[in-house]
């Protein structure tokens, strides 16, 4: 099992490597796999890269996240102009009906309300305003509407599942209760425990995904077993 300090060490690498962030401005620390990224960043996208990096890195078992987001001069907006710049992006959205989505702006944190049909679309709402100059943060209380039954949803995950060349299929178990999937089991990384529940959300009708799964590290041959 990896130490903390070697995963600390892996996840400065991994910020090294993400493009879009200067790693300098970001501190790491890290306890019982779990790692805390603080430090000051100019968007809300660097923000959430320095998370989806994080999350990437072998042994890495939680993220608390407490990046700040503290925008330059040239890049505050107005709630008013930050409004519009989103209302723009969703009527060019053809994944979307915009007519179903409330917006509200307050201080740059967005706040999004509404229905979609498919999860990914709420989640591609979300994605296409976190590019947005003056965006500190995007609240996303998007509701999915459920379309098909339990059994159907169930099916549709396991197959899922079974087609992904990064999931062990076997591995996962699925328990679906009122249009909320409920995941258990065990996995070799964070990055396939959300791989799981990416596939999970994936399917129609799902409005709750509950992540039950856990990270061990695989055994390597040779491994001591003291």
């Amino acid at each position: 099992m990896k130490k903390d300090a070697k995963i600390q060490k892996d996840v400065m690498d991994e910020l090294k490597w993400e493009p879009l962030l200067d790693a300098s401005e970001i501190g790491v620390a890290m306890k019982n796999g779990i790692v805390t990224l603080s430090g000051e960043v100019d968007s809300y996208v660097k923000k959430m890269a320095a998370e989806r990096a994080t999350k990437r890195v072998s042994g890495v078992k939680a993220v608390a996240e407490e990046i700040q987001v503290i925008l330059s001069t040239s890049l505050q907006k107005t709630d008013a102009d930050i409004a519009a710049a989103i209302l723009n992006v969703l009527k060019w959205n053809s994944l979307i009906q915009e007519d179903k989505i409330k917006i509200n702006v307050e201080g740059g944190i967005v706040r999004l309300e509404g229905e979609v049909e498919w999860d990914f679309q709420r989640k591609n709402i979300k994605k296409s305003i976190e590019y947005l100059s003056g965006v500190r943060m995007v609240v996303n209380l998007i509701q999915v509407k459920p379309l098909i039954n339990s059994s159907e949803i169930k099916q549709k995950i396991t197959s899922a599942f079974r087609r992904s060349a990064n999931l062990d299929s076997k591995a996962i178990e699925v328990t679906i209760a009122d249009n909320k999937v409920i995941l258990q089991g065990k996995v070799r990384s964070f990055s396939e425990k959300e791989d799981a529940e990416d596939a999970a959300w994936s399917a129609p009708g799902v409005l709750k995904v509950e992540n039950r799964i856990e990270v061990e590290e695989p055994v390597h041959k040779g491994a001591s077993n003291q």
